[in-house]
């Protein structure tokens, strides 16, 4: 049976946290009738959910039954509601939104996070900076907070923003499977076909790259100095992007 793990970490996708965790131990559980590949250090067991709400929850729930962790960590890539944020800049929003019923987390940090059922555009990102006071918008935060708060452990968010608030971003949510997996190979093909969307998914491609780079950096200083958390709580401000 795998120790008890300090700090437990709930990322949508592989490609976001794989930096961090490619000499990480990994291994498969099951837990309520699915299958989870769990990555393990020596501090921390990191899960990866899938997009969505409903995946997040279902996988917050599973790390916290199996390895009774002391920190939820909610990770990940998030988009910018502020103008003044850029890719690459690291935030440990303090309020995290859920958009589906206006209810309100607070975590360590500063700033706020709303948490919407969609991937964001321009239009609705500038609709959600309006009606919640937001800098950031993702799909999961919430679903993982709600779930840490059920089951008494404690919760915190360390968001990358991976897309500008201006960002035209191609239409997402149609490749996005009922598990929350996100389907490359049919968008690869849907793109393939539209040549005036080739400039926007290049742009989001480099974009995710430098976020991916910029969280594992993030969070690999913060496995190594867990006081970072509480030091961001004293003002808000994104972390410095990494050089890459």
């Amino acid at each position: 049976m795998p120790q008890p793990s300090k700090i437990a970490i709930v990322a949508a996708l592989e490609r976001e946290v794989r930096p961090m965790t490619k000499n990480w131990r990994a291994s498969r559980r099951g837990y309520h009738g699915r299958d989870y590949k769990f990555y393990e250090s020596e501090s921390a067991v990191l899960v990866c959910c899938g997009m969505a709400a409903e995946p997040a929850r279902r996988a917050t729930e599973a790390v916290i039954s199996l390895y009774a962790p002391d920190l939820v960590l909610s990770v990940g890539f998030a988009g910018a509601l502020d103008r003044q944020l850029g890719v690459g800049d690291v935030i440990f929003p303090s309020r995290i939104i859920d958009a589906r019923d206006g209810s309100v987390t607070q975590a360590i940090g500063s700033g706020t996070l709303v948490s919407y059922a969609s991937v964001a555009d321009a239009p609705q990102k500038s609709k959600l900076a309006r009606a919640y006071n937001a800098q950031l918008v993702d799909m999961e935060a919430a679903a993982v907070a709600r779930g840490a708060e059920a089951r008494g452990v404690r919760f915190a968010a360390v968001k990358v923003v991976s897309d500008a608030s201006d960002h035209a971003v191609p239409v997402m949510d149609r490749f996005i499977t009922h598990d929350g997996q996100f389907s490359s190979a049919k968008f690869v093909a849907f793109v393939a076909l539209r040549p005036w969307l080739w400039a926007s998914v290049l742009r989001l491609a480099r974009n995710s790259s430098r976020a991916t780079n910029a969280l594992c950096q993030a969070l690999n200083g913060y496995l190594e100095h867990p006081e970072t958390l509480e030091n961001s709580a004293l003002e808000w401000h994104p972390m410095k992007r990494a050089k890459i």
